[in-house]
């Protein structure tokens, strides 16, 4: 059913409900969510839902009444079969892929994970700003210390100035294999979207399944210093489809559709290590969201999305019954020298049949197929990030930062680092593999989380604030590669006063092999204003920056043998992670911190911590 503005949970009381009140709201909810598949519609994954009392709640950043919505996910184990191999992975409400989110702009969110596993957890919410509203950002270490066992913690913000599709998804080793979900953020009462009212909206959430524990899988990698194992299959939905074994029938999502309609899909590429091409057999979309961000609408048959991104795009059905059924397909696009799982993941988008006697023959018939790039088409994809422009409309503007006060230059790569004494490595040469920016590898985390001892002035012991804002030693970053190889393993940041605005250019390096990274911004969004082949040019290269509607994001792929630059305004006081979104390369130790110092305003200043942080 249509999410229209009636039929999500959405109050405009602060006051506390009536159990029958509550229990109306709850059954009309019930059938009227959003549209997706079977295993994730069942209202039980929140296990309680209400009005948050007065005295517990805090008022929205803008001073103005807004709904307060109030959920309990409860992580725990659970077995699940898919590809032939059962396995127990970690859950939110023993649902997989996790519950879904579904607020407007404005809403305030109060979302009590309670830690049934034995593992330790924490959620980020990708995305979402979080003005204000540092400790609950969710990177373990880094906002926070892990929610133990049997510990509960309650992130508690409210979504400012976005609307669009993000996602929740764990933070810490390799838990977000399966332990994410979709976010759906709708415009504020009354306010249409910037394109034709769609029939349905559906979210369709791409995904990696492991036959081995990842976490497993990466401690193995980063105890022997080789690549780690690959996944055995990607998913859409949580299912891996009718190309994999053991998948063809209940293993397969399914998008049912009318002929004549429009359908609103919110893509979210939720999988650890792979870009991902994506196709619909005989079918054109109309791309109108990147990020949660809006854009200037236009028409592909194939799309590229990387690991943290989201794209919404219109498909608009045929207007007849079509007498076929069509795979929705996605296979990775992939650069790097190191293996990958090199399979095709699909869903079935099946028409709803005119008569009852058409469509089992229909069925017995093998869908249509997609024709998707070659794994390494680098032009298309950079091709495909170049039509992405900004909305930038008087609604809608693209507040571009026009002047930057601190210019940033980052190598992003692989590297090296030494085997420990006494044992052999099966990384080049003998090594370890590592990740860095420009030679940095955070590869260890602080035994404290960062935004704490930065809060109280304890930063000894836990990190320098001396990140180099340039490389060290320059050298040709895409050319022929140094003989040293080595990283330097430390923690550091860069510290930037309120309000400065930024520019960083993003620059790949072929140190290891050239290869596209998706890096990732915690606690804003950025503007892309350029990109490029080769070596950045300092000199020329920014005059052709584009400073009217370049596209905003959260998340950028770095290019293959090549560099991309964005621009943003540090207007969000605290500790803000920024890391490359394939978990192998995070594990490896390609992230940094910034850290934005408060403002004068009281609005401009990072509040205390609250009462229930996690403690490490």
């Amino acid at each position: 059913m249509d999410l229209d503005d009636t039929n999500v949970f959405y109050w405009q009381s602060w006051q506390p409900w009536p159990v029958a009140a509550k229990q109306a709201a709850f059954a009309h909810s019930r059938s009227s969510f959003l549209d997706v598949s079977r295993n994730m519609i069942d209202l039980k994954m929140i296990s309680r839902l209400q009005i948050l009392a007065t005295q517990n709640a805090t008022p929205p950043l803008d001073g103005h009444s807004a709904a307060v919505q109030d959920h309990w996910p409860q992580i725990k184990l659970k077995n699940v079969t898919r590809v032939c191999n059962t396995k127990t992975i970690l859950t939110a409400n023993g649902k997989f892929p996790g519950p879904r989110i579904v607020a407007r702009e404005g809403d305030r969110l109060v979302i009590k994970v309670v830690n049934h596993s034995p593992k330790n957890v924490t959620i980020h919410w990708h995305g979402i700003r979080q003005l204000q509203s540092g400790w609950y950002d969710g990177p373990s270490y880094i906002t926070q210390c892990p929610i133990q066992t049997g510990q509960t913690y309650a992130y508690n913000f409210t979504i400012v100035g976005q609307r669009g599709t993000l996602f929740w998804h764990a933070h810490i080793t390799w838990l977000r294999a399966s332990l994410y979900g979709p976010i759906v953020i709708l415009p504020k009462l009354g306010v249409p979207f910037p394109f034709p009212k769609p029939y349905k909206q559906v979210p369709i959430l791409f995904g990696e399944w492991f036959n081995a524990d990842p976490d497993a899988i990466i401690n193995q990698s980063l105890q022997t210093g080789a690549g780690p194992n690959v996944s055995a299959a990607y998913t859409i939905n949580g299912l891996p489809g009718p190309l994999y074994n053991c998948s063809a029938n209940k293993d397969t999502y399914k998008l049912k559709v009318k002929p004549g309609k429009t359908y609103l899909l919110r893509l979210i590429n939720a999988a650890l290590n792979d870009e991902l091409f994506i196709s619909i057999a005989n079918h054109t979309v109309t791309v109108v969201e990147a990020d949660a961000s809006y854009i200037k609408p236009f028409e592909t048959d194939t799309f590229l999305i990387t690991p943290g991104q989201t794209m919404n795009v219109l498909l608009k059905t045929k207007p007849f019954f079509p007498n076929a059924t069509f795979f929705i397909a996605a296979r990775p696009y992939a650069t790097g020298s190191g293996t990958f799982d090199n399979s095709t993941v699909a869903a079935i988008l099946e028409y709803d049949s005119p008569t009852n006697n058409a469509f089992p023959s229909i069925k017995r018939l093998p869908p249509l197929k997609p024709t998707l790039p070659s794994l390494n088409d680098t032009p298309f994809a950079f091709d495909f990030s170049r039509r992405l422009r900004s909305l930038a409309s008087v609604k809608y503007p693209a507040n571009v930062p026009q002047k930057v006060d601190k210019h940033f230059f980052f190598t992003i790569g692989l590297g090296t680092s030494p085997c420990a004494k006494n044992q052999t490595c099966q990384g080049p040469n003998g090594t370890k593999f590592s990740a860095s920016v420009n030679n940095i590898s955070f590869s260890v985390l602080p035994t404290s989380a960062m935004l704490q001892s930065y809060f109280f002035g304890k930063s000894n012991g836990v990190y320098t604030t001396d990140f180099p804002v340039k490389p060290i030693i320059p050298f040709d970053y895409t050319g022929t590669p140094p003989n040293n190889t080595m990283v330097i393993n430390e923690t550091k940041a860069v510290v930037l006063p309120f309000n400065t605005s930024v520019e960083v250019v993003l620059q790949d390096t072929s140190i290891l092999g050239n290869e596209s990274h998706p890096l990732h911004l915690h606690g804003y969004n950025f503007f892309v204003v350029g990109s490029g082949f080769g070596n950045f040019d300092h000199n020329n290269d920014p005059a052709n920056f584009n400073i009217v509607d370049p596209v905003e994001r959260n998340t950028v792929g770095v290019p293959s043998g090549g560099w991309v630059a964005i621009r943003f305004l540090a207007d969000n006081p605290g500790v803000w992670l920024m890391h490359c979104h394939f978990d192998v390369h995070l594990s490896w130790g390609l992230r940094m911190a910034w850290i934005v110092l408060d403002g004068e305003l009281p609005n401009q200043k990072l509040p205390p911590p609250p009462a229930d942080l996690p403690k490490c």
